[in-house]
């Protein structure tokens, strides 16, 4: 049994992370601000004798005694990293500083949560971990792209100046429940609207295209990464490489929940990307690891959750 370290815990992914970790066996500390997490994804881990939650802020050093540090802190979705850019960028930057520095204290391994976003509007289509990116530094979106990006540089420099044990992990577009109702992401959005019989939004023309991984995947892909070798850093794709344009999952949603909703069309976010997919060569190789879950079966998981949470909330 291990005492893990899970920034960002209390979030969509990072719950789901916990929740496997004890699972498992380990112990868990969870660490949030709750900046964009929500304690309902962890109510029910509360009562667990080895989950711990501590309400912290990554920016500012963390002394604790762990074996190991999955770092997940950062808002994931534009509404939310927009909103306090530059705080996006200090959480990303500084929350990396300060647990490369705990983990180099402790001699343990440390884990990076990228994000597909380092490869700006890619040029090179799938893109592969050895693609170097094509990113707006000065944009809307640089506060997250930008920071990753130098998250994975302090991480590579521990590396070699330290000997640290780093394991960097580029996550692609991941949905399932517990993703906020209100993270401005496209499955999101595209469930509530639907759920609420509203007409779906489209940004731009809906031929941009995306690739959906189920969150049980990629926390089997983190879980697998953690536990290769020391020396083994990455980063590797984590994602589903099936690949699907943005009108199509709103078809799916609308056919799914069967409600006659309409479409409509606006225009297309600042330096939102074109094309996005994965390729995962990487991650079979090192990690035995491929995405299990198909989109429909997951886009079902993931309305009943949302159409529970309505139905729990009273509307959101």
């Amino acid at each position: 049994m291990k005492r893990v370290l899970v920034t960002g815990g209390a979030g969509f992914i990072g719950s789901h992370l916990c929740e496997r970790l004890l699972e498992q066996g380990h112990e868990v500390l969870c660490v949030d601000n709750l900046f964009t997490s929500r304690k309902d994804n962890i109510k029910k881990l509360m009562d667990n004798k080895d989950f711990e939650f501590m309400r912290h802020d990554v920016t500012f050093p963390l002394s604790v005694e762990v074996d190991q540090i999955y770092n997940l802190a950062c808002p994931a979705s534009p509404v939310h990293y927009q909103f306090d850019p530059v705080q996006t960028t200090k959480t990303s930057v500084m929350g990396a500083i300060n647990m490369l520095g705990l983990a180099k204290r402790l001699k343990i391994p440390v884990f990076q949560a990228s994000t597909s976003e380092v490869y700006g509007d890619p040029e090179i289509h799938p893109q592969p971990e050895s693609y170097k990116g094509s990113v707006n530094p000065i944009g809307v979106r640089a506060c997250y792209d930008e920071g990753k990006r130098c998250a994975e540089t302090l991480f590579f420099d521990y590396k070699r100046q330290h000997g640290l044990d780093i394991k960097v992990v580029r996550i692609f577009n991941t949905y399932g429940p517990k993703m906020h109702p209100q993270d401005g992401r496209v499955v999101s959005n595209f469930i509530m609207q639907a759920l609420r019989g509203e007409d779906i939004t489209i940004y731009g023309e809906g031929k941009q295209t995306r690739s959906f991984c189920y969150v049980d995947d990629m926390v089997d892909g983190f879980m697998k990464m953690m536990n290769t070798p020391e020396g083994f850093t990455g980063p590797v794709n984590l994602g589903n490489p099936n690949e699907f344009t943005i009108l199509q999952l709103a078809e799916l949603v609308i056919k799914i929940i069967g409600n006659k909703n309409n479409i409509i069309f606006k225009p297309l976010p600042q330096d939102d990307p074109m094309q996005r997919k994965p390729d995962i060569t990487l991650a079979k190789r090192e990690l035995e690891w491929e995405p299990a879950v198909m989109l429909e079966e997951g886009i079902v998981k993931t309305i009943e959750y949302f159409d529970n949470l309505l139905k729990r909330k009273g509307g959101i």
